[in-house]
């Protein structure tokens, strides 16, 4: 690593990080705050808004506003303390951990948030695991500290032992629930104090010198310092001291505590994303990796969001800059493909607001329109046949049929289905034998968001109904014997949207009969999205 050159200046600024935690842990008003912070917005909205006062800015689907659940990763650039930082949300329901899964593969960090009463919870859990396949830094916030939290250490070890990481306080809490009054900044020895009465005001900080300032005692109460006194001086003795080198690789997450509500805690987190956070990365791809400091454009798809405006059937293509600076109105190649596309009106997303992107750099995250030639996994470049690696595609665990009310309109559904199946939001089967279409889900929440989709969008009131098939495989191996194989088993065979073989199953004996009875046949439970 040490004999790279350095990054041009313009891309070592830039940070570019998702947001992991379990449901309602506080991701989303966090997400708000980093932009009230970072100047994108005023005010930040609360997600449980009164009445139509604000809606939170980051949410725009229709069913994300009703349920107060983020179910659509986004994508939100702002400016701070000199640095770029590109944050991209993701869906903190488990039932969409797909669409996070392949979000984590376009960041360089993740900022791990949990709940200061709840400790460590399944899904932050299966989230983390993720990161840990790619070794992301984790930074780690602790959210709500004003309600009834439980005691630091308690939350400390046991991030320590369910995560299997070195966990070093950046910020140590003073008083707990009712009593919290503020965080001891740590890592600058500063003194932060919330202010309860305005939620978007910026907390004062009280530099202080050291732990034996007599300062402290004028801003903190006796009981709830003789406390906090002892509890930092255990910290430091049996926790360790912070290593940045360490958190880069992944094996050590610097903690703060705060309250996002109250705006508490979230600039030091920021100032620690800037300041111990990755530049943007290496990416990986075949035949070579991508390096950022390349002079060539190199950008790949991660996510595609159908009709982000109604009023227009447009769909968005969200690219990770891997390397170069890209300028508006470049050719680029569309590896899959091998042709040229001019990007003529690629989108920066400053919360719900989207501007021109007149240029971007490695790191950066931008939207580009397009009607369905970009897909997930699709590989942008100045030309070179690259295509990054490593974005997955699961098996879904739920299948339903599907049919249109209407059944006149069944020519409709199937290009409904055909959109939602490349945005990577369901998967969509054709059976070899029979009408109709399979849908694969891997939550039954999805089916919900699917059939109000199609139904909003689309104008096509659907009916999911049960399947006999309970999951699917893809098929591969030597040509005859996949032929043969699909001859003999018509009845279990469909196509999924790119074209490729699947076969569906009802019961585990289904698949362990095709190993024995098919040896050179081979069914596989996720497939890489590239072709």
């Amino acid at each position: 690593m040490t004999n790279r050159p350095d990054l041009p200046p313009e891309i070592a600024r830039r940070r570019t990080f998702a947001i992991i935690s379990h449901p309602d842990a506080g991701k989303t008003t966090l997400t708000e705050k980093f932009l009230l912070y970072g100047g994108a917005i005023q005010m930040a909205g609360q997600v449980r808004a009164k009445g139509e006062a604000r809606r939170t800015r980051s949410d725009f689907m229709q069913m994300e506003k009703d349920r107060g659940i983020s179910v659509s990763a986004s994508a939100m650039s702002f400016d701070f303390n000199g640095n770029r930082f590109n944050l991209v949300d993701t869906p903190g329901h488990s039932d969409f951990s797909e669409d996070t899964y392949r979000t984590l593969t376009a960041v360089d960090a993740a900022v791990m948030v949990i709940d200061g009463a709840k400790g460590v919870e399944s899904q932050t859990q299966k989230l983390f695991e993720v990161c840990r396949l790619r070794d992301l830094p984790i930074l780690t916030f602790c959210n709500k500290m004003d309600r009834e939290s439980r005691d630091t250490f308690e939350i400390i070890d046991e991030i320590q032992e369910n995560l299997a990481i070195d966990v070093t306080p950046a910020s140590w809490p003073i008083g707990l629930g009712r009593d919290f009054i503020g965080c001891y900044d740590l890592l600058r020895d500063r003194l932060e104090l919330m202010d309860r009465a305005d939620r978007n005001k910026i907390s004062e900080s009280i530099e202080i010198n050291g732990l034996d300032d007599p300062k402290l005692a004028e801003h903190v109460p006796a009981e709830l310092l003789e406390t906090f006194l002892e509890e930092v001086e255990m910290a430091k003795e049996l926790l360790p001291t912070l290593d940045p080198q360490a958190v880069l690789e992944g094996h050590m997450t610097p903690i703060w505590f705060g309250s996002a509500i109250n705006s508490f805690g979230v600039q030091e987190l920021m100032n620690g994303i800037s300041k111990y956070g990755p530049e943007p990365q290496i990416q990986n791809a075949e035949p070579r990796k991508i390096a950022p400091e390349e002079p060539k454009v190199a950008g790949f798809v991660f996510k595609v969001q159908a009709n982000m405006d109604p009023k227009h059937r447009d769909r968005v293509a969200f690219v990770r800059m891997a390397s170069g600076h890209f300028k508006r109105g470049m050719k680029l190649t569309h590896v899959r493909t091998k042709k040229p596309m001019a990007i003529s009106n690629p989108v920066l997303f400053l919360a719900s607001d989207r501007e021109l992107a007149e240029e971007a750099w490695a790191g950066d995250i931008i939207g580009i329109p397009n009607h369905g030639q970009l897909r997930i996994g699709d590989t942008l470049t100045e030309g070179e046949a690259l295509r990054v690696s490593g974005i997955p595609s699961f098996a879904p665990e739920l299948l339903q049929g599907v049919r249109a009310g209407d059944p006149m309109k069944a020519k409709h559904l199937e290009k409904a289905l055909h959109q939602f199946a490349e945005e990577g939001a369901a998967k969509v089967f054709k059976p070899s034998i029979g009408s109709g279409f399979i849908v694969g889900v891997v939550g039954a929440l999805q089916f919900e968001v699917l059939a109000s989709r199609i139904e909003l969008e689309y104008g096509l009131p659907v009916r999911f109904d049960q399947s006999q098939f309970t999951s699917a495989r893809w098929v591969s191996g030597d040509k005859t014997a996949v032929d043969k194989f699909c001859d003999t088993n018509k009845q279990h065979i469909a196509y999924d949207h790119d074209g490729d073989i699947v076969y569906l199953t009802r019961l585990q004996w289904d698949i362990d009969r095709v190993a024995r009875d098919y040896p050179d046949v081979n069914l596989t439970a996720t497939k890489e999205m590239m072709v």
